[in-house]
């Protein structure tokens, strides 16, 4: 029983805190920059992604750490992508499905890696 409580936290909690990193860092903000010159440019700025990126990374390692570097994968991903379709299905055109699909390679390979080297990490006496 311990053992499938410990496998649903380390899957639940990169998943939630994607979603809630997500809302946090990013899905407050909607507005394109314009600038002087008139191209345009966000909505998001670089230090919001990077505080999702590192937010959702820390739940990452979290989960590798504890023995579980698949649930780590599958939760960020998942959490991600759902987050993602949520804010972007909104606008009406088709192209927020390849933004979405981006966002699952992308956090699909780089959570893959972190939680490879948190792994390993983890197993060095």
């Amino acid at each position: 029983m311990r053992a499938k409580t410990a496998d649903r936290a380390s899957l639940l909690l990169p998943l939630l805190t994607a979603v809630l990193a997500w809302a946090a860092w990013l899905g407050w903000d909607g507005q394109k920059d314009i600038a002087p010159d008139g191209t345009e440019s966000g909505p998001y700025e670089v230090w919001q992604v990077l505080g999702l990126v590192v937010t959702v990374g820390a739940a990452v390692c979290w989960s590798a750490y504890r023995g579980r570097p698949r649930a780590a994968v599958a939760g960020s991903t998942a959490g991600l992508a759902g987050a993602a379709w949520a804010d972007w299905s909104r606008e009406g055109d088709g192209l927020f499905v390849v933004g979405v699909a981006l966002i699952v390679l992308g956090t699909l390979a780089v959570s893959a890696l972190l939680a490879a080297a948190t792994t390993a990490l983890a197993r060095r006496p």
